[in-house]
């Protein structure tokens, strides 16, 4: 079996919780994040004792550091798993697998828990896991969702998934193609406020760029199950390049105006290239 890849994240707005973790908390506690002075008698705790500001201090008075702890958070998925995101070879899917085993691997090196929800056309409860602290939380989420059976996608079962995450702080990476009207979008990622959304924009390389040479091709809508033959020729493989930039800066201009960045996942999973993603973002 392949090593499992690592990427690093970070919360970018501060998170509850008492587990110690490696994101910025809100509890005052014995971090390493220095927040100010109190007086000895406000915070009994000689082990944090400052000399040199009780000296300084007027009036004088024992003074001791405080600090911010640093926490453990969950980490939830929002994944659809309707019939398109299988499209390709060896399929979208298993691009979302890998990022998954990878984002249990990195949520177990630093203590967070990982929870999922899925949808096609609804919200899929069979797919459902609560947040939860295990070595193997990414394996066993890759393979529930290699496993899985989707029909049509659309914003009403992102709406109806997303209705379960609401008001939950942390991170929500939510993974789709995106292949649905969008008029909806803006709603739900309203109702994920206050967690940080990172969308995953997952296309395969086939439906990117069309095919080079020229003749006769039947495309298959994986929803629908229709099919529709066309003659591939210069002008209307500028027509499929157009359409996909355009369905690219619509993604990057509704998740811009929330102050989003999409990541977009073409091909095989790359680690790297989502850490360097996720700290451009936080910079």
């Amino acid at each position: 079996m392949a090593t499992v890849q690592e990427f690093h994240y970070r919360s970018p707005a501060r998170v509850g919780g008492q587990r110690t973790g490696s994101h910025a908390g809100m509890a005052l506690g014995h971090g390493l994040e220095f927040v100010g002075h109190q007086s000895l008698f406000a915070r009994p705790d000689a082990r944090r004792l400052d000399l040199r500001a009780s000296v300084a201090s007027v009036p004088p008075q024992w003074l001791v550091r405080v600090q911010r702890e640093r926490v453990a958070m969950t980490v939830r998925l929002l994944v659809d798993v309707s019939a398109s995101m299988r499209f390709g070879s060896p399929g979208k899917m298993q691009a979302v697998a890998e990022f998954v085993e990878a984002l249990g691997h990195s949520a177990f090196r630093v203590g967070d828990a990982v929870g999922m929800v899925a949808f096609d056309r609804r919200e899929r409860p069979e797919l459902r896991i609560p947040g939860w602290r295990h070595r193997g939380m990414g394996e066993l989420l890759a393979t529930m969702l290699l496993q899985s059976q989707g029909g049509a996608g659309g914003i009403e079962g992102l709406r109806e998934a997303a209705t379960l995450l609401a008001g939950r702080s942390g991170i929500v990476f939510l993974v789709s193609d995106f292949h649905w009207p969008l008029a909806g979008l803006p709603a739900v990622l309203d109702l994920l406020a206050p967690a940080h959304v990172v969308p995953l924009v997952v296309w395969d390389p086939a439906e990117v760029e069309p095919p080079a040479r020229d003749g006769l091709a039947m495309l298959a809508d994986a929803e629908s199950g229709s099919t529709r033959s066309f003659w591939l020729r210069p002008a209307l493989r500028a027509r499929w390049r157009d359409a996909l930039a355009r369905r690219r800066a619509e993604l990057d201009a509704l998740f811009g105006a929330r102050g989003l960045r999409p990541f977009y996942l073409q091909g095989a999973f790359d680690a790297q290239a989502l850490s360097s993603h996720l700290l451009e973002g936080q910079a």
